[in-house]
């Protein structure tokens, strides 16, 4: 009996010293996140509750908690409701599309048909690795009303010249275009690398039991590839829910305020008008915003898993 005891304290000593060196060697990297980063978000979250404005960078006592009164200021702003349904448009038709579109290109570069595929991979990789504020003012050029490249190509088609950028309609799709072109490689090597792991053995069976090829993609290709999908309309997602640097640069939120972001009005409510506070709330409701659909995604998911 006591020879066990020692046995399972002995163990439970290695355990303990494993631990200890395993959070040693973390050290170097959480700490950075840490202090750059939980610090800074805690900061933030409180001052939220501030009035935190110009005058109290001068002075923190300037600074004086209001409460709740910046998160209920939001329901009554309607430059914050025009931002959210600007931003759920792009979330909602940008974010399908890119998928679609990464989709499409993965299939078609994991075929056996397809030639030249390292080339094909890196030409439609090359806009993710772009500086976007570098893409988006090439694009403004592009969608100049009279001598935009893409209006030249529709006036070959007899179709009139579009004020891309200064029409309320056609801006946000602008937008949308933009960020499917620039992001779709990032998801397309994802999807390829999930593709190349569905085993062949697989579809030789479907073969031999007559499956055409879109019974083959229905049966075989999607279910396999649907811890994939999920976890690239997560990521896009997320990074759509962030828009900013194109209506920055291209259109600074109009016209009418029809590509005003939630993170553009954060941006200027807070480094254009100084409103700390008010700004930090945004943030947060951003923040809840993407939590709860990143959590309504997971669920999806682990239901699916569990159908299938």
């Amino acid at each position: 009996m006591g020879s066990h005891n020692i046995v399972r304290t002995s163990r439970k000593r290695d355990t303990t010293h494993i631990r200890n060196t395993a959070y040693l060697f973390l050290a170097p990297a959480l700490l950075p996140i840490l202090v750059f980063f939980f610090l800074p978000a805690l900061a933030a979250f409180v001052l939220s509750f501030t009035d935190f404005d110009i005058y109290s960078l001068g002075d923190f006592r300037n600074a004086r908690f209001v409460g709740l009164k910046n998160y209920l200021q939001l329901f009554d702003d309607p430059l914050f409701a025009k931002s959210m349904v600007n931003t759920f448009y792009y979330v909602l038709v940008g974010g399908p599309l890119s998928v679609a579109v990464s989709l499409g290109m993965a299939l078609l570069l994991n075929s056996k048909l397809a030639r030249f595929k390292g080339f094909f991979r890196t030409v439609y990789f090359a806009p993710v690795v772009t500086t976007l504020v570098a893409v988006a003012v090439v694009w403004r050029y592009l969608y100049h009303p009279r001598f935009g490249l893409l209006n030249y190509g529709l006036s070959l088609v007899g179709i009139d010249p579009i004020d891309w950028l200064g029409d309320p309609t056609w801006a946000m799709p602008a937008m949308i275009l933009l960020s499917v072109w620039k992001s779709f490689g990032y998801n397309m090597i994802i999807f390829v690398a999930g593709l190349q792991s569905i085993p062949e053995e697989l579809y030789e069976a479907a073969r031999i039991d007559g499956a055409n090829a879109w019974q083959q993609f229905t049966r075989v290709t999607a279910p396999m590839l649907l811890p994939t999908a999920f976890f690239v309309g997560i990521i896009t997602m997320i990074n759509n829910f962030q828009l900013f640097a194109e209506p920055y640069v291209m259109t600074q939120g109009g016209p009418l305020n029809s590509t005003l972001s939630v993170v553009l009005l954060m941006y200027q409510q807070g480094f254009r008008w100084w409103n700390m506070g008010y700004s930090a709330a945004i943030a947060f409701v951003l923040f809840a915003i993407i939590l709860a659909g990143s959590l309504i995604q997971a669920a999806f998911q682990k239901r699916s898993a569990l159908t299938t």
